[in-house]
């Protein structure tokens, strides 16, 4: 009984849209993330590095600590990991950076076209009439008025 009550909360909680919705999300945002990492990385990236100075970003690092192995220097991030050494890879921050500058932008590019599509979509609401011209002084009163509270003419 305790188990079937859990299975049923189970049921009615990831069967509602918001649940489905975040799930979809995820694995939308997982395959776009590696999109973007393969922009960041294998385009924009290596031109970077070509104006700087042929500087490879995935080798920009500094060593902390010198490796028990091999005490260098090292001639790429690979070759000072197996040798044990301690990294600061700033390299790979850069490339973080860039990716999460691509990913924030293209979210607010696609939550604005979003949010214009949803007001595109929303009908104007009715204007409630709540006045009425009297007939006999042409002013504006209220549309329930039995008497013009202006000229005192009795309304139909």
């Amino acid at each position: 009984m305790i188990i079937n009550n859990f299975v049923n909360e189970f049921k009615k909680f990831i069967s509602r849209g918001n649940v489905l919705d975040m799930a979809v999300g995820i694995i939308i945002g997982g395959a776009f993330t590696k999109i973007v990492n393969s922009l960041v990385a294998d385009v924009i990236m290596p031109p970077i590095g070509v104006i700087l100075g042929n500087i490879d970003f995935s080798n920009l690092f500094i060593v902390l600590k010198k490796g028990a192995v091999d005490a260098g220097p090292y001639v790429s991030l690979e070759a000072a990991k197996v040798a044990g050494a301690n990294t600061l890879n700033i390299g790979f921050f850069i490339n973080s950076i860039i990716t999460f500058t691509i990913v924030a932008f293209t979210i607010f590019a696609l939550l604005k076209v979003i949010n214009k599509l949803k007001d595109e979509e929303k009908p104007e609401a009715p204007v409630l009439v709540t006045t009425k011209e009297c007939p006999f002084c042409c002013s504006s009163i209220n549309i329930n008025a039995k008497k013009c509270p202006n000229c005192t003419s009795d309304l139909k």
